[in-house]
């Protein structure tokens, strides 16, 4: 949920930098599971109350999310290297979206892993070090 929220709703118009396959498919399964969970709630409504407008809730929410998913959708292309526009290209578009990320700093910003192999490298350094004072 907090990849949902924060990293692609926080950066709803957003469409400079990267995003990881993690925030993507995070967000896409998120996005798809309201929308059918809003979807079944609506058609229940509809079956109890015969009020055939509460059909407009799952349109309205697909609008809502309409600019954040084309938003990390153009980061994610960002993220293999692409420009955004390759989002527009179905099949190969999908291709892009599994494929890992390039590493370090490419034309569209900085690694979003970057913060993740800092981490585990100054981890090993600490590990480095405590072999060292123990021999």
């Amino acid at each position: 949920m907090k990849w949902y929220l924060k990293t692609v709703l926080d950066n709803y118009a957003n469409f400079h930098g990267r995003a990881r396959r993690k925030a993507y498919w995070i967000f896409f399964a998120f996005n798809l599971l309201f929308a059918y969970s809003i979807a079944y709630i609506a058609s229940i409504l509809v079956e109890l109350t015969d009020f055939i407008h509460f059909m407009w809730l799952p349109i309205i929410y697909l609008i809502a999310v309409t600019i954040p998913s084309i938003a990390v959708g153009v980061r994610r292309m960002h993220d293999v290297g692409k420009p955004g526009w390759f989002l527009l290209i179905p099949v190969y578009s999908f291709i892009l979206a599994v494929s890992a990320g390039e590493t370090g700093t490419n034309k569209y910003g900085e690694d979003p892993k970057k913060e993740c192999h800092e981490t585990i490298k100054d981890y090993i350094n600490d590990i480095i070090e405590l072999r060292e004072q123990q021999s």
